[in-house]
């Protein structure tokens, strides 16, 4: 028998799952169509393709200041709030530059570095905040639950924002609808703010993490197989954003897809993904995650010259499933084996580090595609021909490092639930693990204010 959760546990979790949806919103309406605003600007292909990754860099990094703002602010609720808040503004340039019909790469750098700067800097903190106000014992169910509700907020407005753009594009307007949808996003993530900071905060929170965690000094990553693991993870990840960055751009320039068509097969990946989660989660309960990932890992090499095969929209509707259920696999089975390597108390610190891995990789495998795009010279087919054969060599390549990695437990991988971070054409979904679904049962949480 549990006890009754008290009117502020209720309100905070009702908050929560309202932030998520809102939060969710501003995914789908504003960071999603970035690539495609600097396109409908002319601020060319190797511009679009780089403002959807390079910002990364700029929010793992600010990710390391997250420990020494929190003692500074005496408060997770603080940051995280006051993150949220200036995450929103960075809206602000994107819709100046849509009302003005003035393209500026650096007006829309400054924004996206903003973005993602402020954003990412939010998911330490909040994964520690968060768990002090979810039981252990519901915590699996919590979050699912919560991330349903984001799930299908982001979908929506995904695709209405498809709808809103194609409509816009009919009648002359479509710069008036990116200003009207950054807008809707930089409300969307104030409102996210407002409901953030509704959320209670046990008194002394920071301090009592950070005790825990100096009982815990020492390596993040242990065992050898984690570490090439890692060593796996980061190269393929560069190899596949040589890529990656450059799919919005060919889609909408030599495929010459509709935004509508464009908004359909973006949503199919991100629904094949998260359709498949549950299926992925039960093999490696039962498997593990080496062979889920090995599965995996072969499937995403070819997918980029997939694209090349044919221009038939339900073939490539068909890739885009693929591709979803592929990643799926990928980053399930990658969190999985990671996380059940090291112990609980530095798992904070770990998905810091990943995070700043794998934003290393993003960043250089997207100067290594803009590089190759530029270099060919010709433009065109040709140039997104080159990248995407060149980004399928690198990930089978990349395979090879997982010869050293060995099996690994993954007891609880049903209850793993992971929060989507950006939309991605080619492959679903940026997403990353809610660390409190990683925790076992047993460990109990921090005391929460009015419990």
């Amino acid at each position: 028998m549990h006890a009754e959760p008290s009117s502020q546990q209720r309100s905070d979790r009702r908050a929560s799952v309202i932030d998520g949806g809102l939060w969710s919103g501003m995914v789908g309406a504003g960071e999603t169509y970035v690539p495609a605003f600097a396109l409908a600007l002319g601020l060319g292909d190797v511009a679009a393709g780089l403002v959807a990754t390079l910002p990364m860099l700029a929010g793992a990094l600010l990710q390391l200041a997250t420990p020494w703002a929190v003692v500074r602010l005496g408060s997770y609720r603080r940051w995280v709030v006051g993150c949220a808040v200036l995450q929103a503004t960075s809206f602000v340039p994107l819709v100046a530059c849509a009302a003005f019909g003035r393209p500026s790469l650096v007006w829309i750098g400054f924004a996206t570095v903003g973005y993602w700067g402020f954003g990412m800097a939010t998911g330490p903190a909040w994964n520690a905040w968060v768990t002090s106000l979810v039981p252990a014992e519901i915590r699996a169910r919590f979050f699912a639950h919560r991330t349903r509700v984001s799930q299908a907020s982001l979908l929506a407005a995904v695709l209405t924002a498809g709808v809103l753009l194609e409509q816009g594009q009919e009648v002359g307007r479509e710069l008036a609808v990116f200003a009207g949808l950054f807008s809707l996003a930089a409300a969307m993530r104030l409102l996210s703010a407002s409901y953030l900071a509704r959320q209670s905060e046990a008194p002394g929170l920071p301090a009592l993490h950070a005790a825990l965690g100096r009982r815990h000094e020492g390596p993040l990553f242990r065992h050898r197989g984690t570490r090439r693991l890692l060593g796996y993870l980061v190269t393929m990840m560069a190899f596949t954003y040589v890529a990656a960055p450059f799919f919005t751009p060919y889609m909408l320039g030599p495929l010459g897809l509709s935004y509508q068509r464009f908004m359909i097969l973006t949503a199919a990946a991100f629904i094949a993904r998260i359709g498949v989660l549950p299926f992925v989660g039960r093999l490696v309960e039962r498997r593990g995650p080496r062979p889920v990932l090995l599965w995996g890992g072969w499937a995403v090499v070819p997918l980029p010259m997939l694209w090349l095969v044919s221009d038939s929209f339900p073939y490539l509707l068909c890739v885009q499933l693929l591709a979803g259920c592929a990643w799926a696999a990928v980053e399930l089975a990658t969190v999985l084996a990671i996380f059940e390597s090291v112990e609980e108390a530095v798992r904070t610190r770990v998905l810091t580090v990943f995070n700043v891995l794998n934003a290393l990789a993003v960043a250089g495998g997207s100067l290594l595609g803009a590089w190759i795009f530029s270099g060919t010279g010709v433009g065109g087919v040709t140039a997104f021909a080159a990248l995407f054969v060149a980004s399928s060599a690198g990930r089978l390549a990349s395979l090879a490092l997982l010869r050293g990695v060995r099996p690994v437990a993954a007891p609880h991988a049903e209850d793993v639930v992971l929060r989507t971070l950006a939309v991605r054409p080619s492959a679903g979904a940026v997403q990353r693990p809610i660390l409190p679904t990683l925790e076992g049962p047993e460990e109990p949480a921090p005391p929460t204010r009015g419990a």
